[in-house]
């Protein structure tokens, strides 16, 4: 698809960068095909484990006078949540609202997603620079779905599922699994009522991922959704000890415990493949016989001339 020129303004609230190649190979590429890219010493940045001291990624996300079209993280890992107390998600969501930016970002950025949602902000669930950007062979997939995502206001995503009958609308909310889960008791994961909940992990067998998720059933969150949308659940490696317990094992049990509808397959995530999807948005999601479908609506898009 063509795509018009932006500015990207990079942020590294979390972890250090390891593959410094990939990011700055991410960053000739953007170039190159035209658009500007920022704030590019939080590439190189690094305190410890992190891209920076606290202050340093604290001051990342204060956004407020940025003038750019996309707000784009270099990475996850871990690190957000340490900045989540200083983290003025009010004025950030009070300028989004005024002048929209496209906040773009998974992983660990999760929990600034659902801070930003919490007082009112919408940002995109999406790729990132060196995972995504600086891949070795960039997925036209990922590609494709990002720019549909920031410049389209209604958009429909397809994918093969197990058949079912769903058909709901709601608030499209989520992430990463175990971020969401890290939020609870805190001040900063949102109150969704009616929504599609759309969850992704990394790293994270079977087991991990039903107590994550019983520990949402059990605080309350679950009974509020309309439904959940699985997307990648990647890096995992089942065992003879499991003996036949798997994701579909999960998604089974969650139907049988919530009454809810679990909507699989959704290319989401931390694969080469993802679809990138405006959180606070309205959504449609419906089944018909084996395919899933995504209706999102009501997000802000980036100006046709910037």
């Amino acid at each position: 698809m063509s795509v018009t020129p932006r500015t990207f303004h990079l942020i590294a609230p979390s972890g250090y960068c390891q593959n410094q190649a990939a990011a700055q190979l991410a960053v000739r590429r953007l170039q190159e095909q035209g658009h500007q890219v920022n704030n590019l010493q939080t590439i190189a940045r690094r305190s410890q484990r992190f891209a920076g001291s606290d202050e340093q990624r604290l001051q990342d996300l204060d956004l407020r006078q940025v003038e750019a079209d996309i707000v784009l993280a270099v990475r996850g890992g871990y690190g957000a949540t340490r900045l989540l107390p200083g983290f003025d998600a009010a004025a950030l969501a009070a300028r989004l609202r005024e002048r929209p930016l496209a906040i773009c970002g998974h992983s660990d950025f999760t929990v600034i997603q659902m801070a930003l949602l919490k007082a009112g902000g919408q940002t995109f669930s999406g790729p990132m620079l060196a995972g995504n950007f600086g891949a070795e062979v960039v997925s036209d997939f990922t590609l494709d779905h990002f720019w549909r995502a920031l410049t389209s206001p209604e958009f429909t995503l397809e994918w093969p599922t197990a058949p079912q009958d769903v058909k709901v609308s709601g608030t499209v909310w989520g992430g990463n699994l175990a971020m969401l889960t890290s939020l609870i008791g805190t001040p900063w994961l949102p109150d969704i009522d009616g929504g599609i909940l759309v969850i992704e992990d990394i790293n994270e067998h079977p087991f991990r991922v039903e107590r994550m998720l019983l520990q949402l059933a059990q605080h309350g969150v679950l009974a509020r959704q309309k439904a959940i949308v699985t997307g990648s659940f990647t890096g995992v490696k089942l065992s003879e000890y499991d003996n036949g317990y798997d994701f579909d094992s999960v998604w089974t049990l969650i139907r049988e415990l919530t009454g809810l509808p679990v909507v699989t397959g959704l290319e989401f995530g931390h694969h080469w493949n993802t679809v990138t999807l405006p959180l606070g948005a309205h959504g449609q999601l419906r089944v018909a016989g084996d395919v899933g479908r995504l209706t999102l609506s009501g997000h802000a898009v980036l100006r046709e001339h910037p």
